[in-house]
């Protein structure tokens, strides 16, 4: 008998022994589908039983499974049946054949010769838990060995996974999605997007945003969808799945190029099991991990506990999702058969009477992209329509109050005020700030570059200083304003306490906002 905590698990279990010994009668039970089936080869008498907790101790309690001749038991993922409620399954199925033991009371312990029937035992876990001893000690051998095959080694991912992280907004994960999946995995690789919830699976596996053709998978959807939904994916005849934990570990998924995982998971083990869904059987992979401003304490947790370190990349950008999707189009060229081409020659020649062959081919690799508009993404949160500058100084910049100040009055005001982020750097004499990409023309036209302050366009993603490590790190930042533009936090310019009105707190002379500015004091005032 082979327990097994999933049911797709247990069928991938039962579909090897039946490969490997086909002379052997084999049963598979789970859940979610009818039991007189099930019930009617049990009858019959088989040689090897792979099931779920659930169903089985449904036809233990029933007397329909018969376990008085069994001879070998394996447990597989046994800490992870601990996770979803099974102890207590397992402990019932497993007391009803076992001459059990107490576990803690050792001098009780018996030798294999005073329980000659019990069966032959063998735990599987990633994880050993103490359910997991305790489990082993009462149903398995006094002198039973242990097998570690991860050892002390202190990265526990893949070697052959890279890790990348996104900083982004939970609403622009969807359109994000597709531009990850374009440059990363192309439209013809597999990948896997993993959910915290079911809820959250459904949801983004029908937003409008998802161009990406894919299916969902979860414990809610009936289990005849689920196995056909498995073997599409398995097939190819979709090429993203998005699922929770349920795919996380135990499946055979082969050939999946990209993991994304839509947020940090709540514990280390799950984000090692996610991520090893990729770069499988020497293959190399790529893991994206997507987190808020107020997650990156998550992700320094997963660094430390996993043993790995992300690298922390912007979102794509237009220039290298065309790059990727016009390299794919030019492959699938080569797929058109001659005899089909033979009916678009009328059109070409035409074509080609009115423009250059390259200007019509590069026009049509375009069009077969979908790159038929350019749409930006910050490299600071991943919004869409917005662009990133970086501007950079002489003197050093302790808040984004003090970002804002060093653009000075070249820029209008209806450009200021559409600021969207202000991020101080590392080096503390730059930041990085976002505008929307319609006003691009007009920044660049109000602004002139100067020996001491300058701004230009980001391409890739700045040094930032990590949420709240600034003072005033946010939308045009501050201390203890609570309206925009206030509350300017400590700083050399003087203006300790902002008011909180309108341009208030952080300026030189302390009388626009501040109580206790360093060159003069007072009470801030709306000026």
């Amino acid at each position: 008998m082979a327990l097994a905590p999933t049911r797709e698990l247990a069928k991938q279990v039962c579909e090897e022994f039946e490969a490997i010994s086909p002379s052997l009668t084999t049963c598979c039970i789970y859940g979610g589908v009818a039991y007189w089936p099930q019930e009617s080869a049990l009858r019959k008498g088989i040689d090897v039983l792979v099931g779920t907790p659930g169903r089985v101790l449904d036809y233990v309690r029933k007397r329909t499974l018969d376990l008085t001749r069994l001879k070998h038991v394996v447990l597989d993922e046994v800490d992870r049946m601990l996770d979803m409620g099974f102890a207590e399954s397992v402990e019932e199925i497993l007391s009803a054949v076992y001459s059990v033991r107490d576990p803690i009371d050792r001098a009780s312990s018996a030798s294999e010769e005073e329980h000659p029937t019990n069966p032959q035992t063998l735990l599987f876990s990633a994880t050993v838990p103490s359910w997991v001893h305790n489990t082993a000690r009462k149903y398995m051998k006094q002198e039973l060995r242990k097998h570690d095959l991860v050892g002390t080694q202190s990265v526990k991912t893949a070697k052959n996974v890279k890790h990348l992280a996104i900083r982004c907004n939970y609403s622009d994960r969807p359109s994000l999605i597709n531009d990850v999946i374009r440059v990363y995995s192309g439209l013809n690789g597999r990948s896997m997007i993993f959910c915290e919830t079911k809820v959250e699976a459904n949801e983004l596996s029908m937003n409008p945003a998802m161009k990406i053709d894919a299916q969902v998978l979860h414990g809610d959807i009936q289990q005849q969808q689920r196995e056909i939904t498995l073997k599409g994916f398995r097939e190819g005849k979709f090429q993203c799945l998005v699922t929770t934990d349920v795919a996380a570990r135990g499946l055979d998924i082969p050939e999946v190029d990209l993991v994304i995982q839509c947020s940090p998971p709540r514990d280390v083990d799950s984000y090692i099991h996610r991520s090893g869904r990729t770069g499988r059987a020497g293959r190399s992979g790529i893991c994206v991990c997507f987190y808020k401003p107020q997650e990156e304490h998550d992700i320094r947790r997963v660094e430390n506990q996993a043993g790995m370190r992300f690298t922390k990349t912007a979102p794509p950008q237009p220039e290298d999702i065309i790059k990727a999707s016009s390299a794919e189009a030019a492959k699938s060229l080569g797929a058109v058969p001659a005899t089909i081409a033979d009916y678009f020659r009328l059109a070409a020649r035409e074509l080609l009477e009115e423009t250059s062959a390259e200007e019509a081919l590069a026009t049509a690799l375009a069009y077969m992209s979908g790159a038929t508009e350019l749409k930006t993404r910050s490299l600071i949160t991943a919004q869409q329509g917005q662009i990133t500058y970086l501007l950079k100084t002489n003197y050093k910049m302790y808040s984004t109050q003090d970002a804002i100040q060093a653009l000075g009055f070249q820029l209008s005001k209806d450009i200021k005020s559409a600021i969207r982020e202000v991020r101080v750097c590392k080096d503390m004499m730059s930041a990085a700030l976002d505008i929307p990409q319609n006003l691009e023309n007009r920044l660049l036209k109000q602004w002139q570059n100067s020996p001491d302050c300058s701004l230009t366009c980001a391409t890739e993603l700045p040094d930032i200083i990590p949420s709240g490590g600034a003072r005033g790190s946010s939308r045009f930042g501050g201390g203890g304003g609570t309206r925009r533009w206030g509350g300017g936090g400590r700083d050399r310019r003087g203006g300790g306490r902002g008011d909180g009105r309108r341009n208030g707190g952080g300026s030189r002379s302390g009388r626009r906002g501040g109580a206790g500015g360093r060159r003069s004091g007072g009470r801030g005032h709306r000026r």
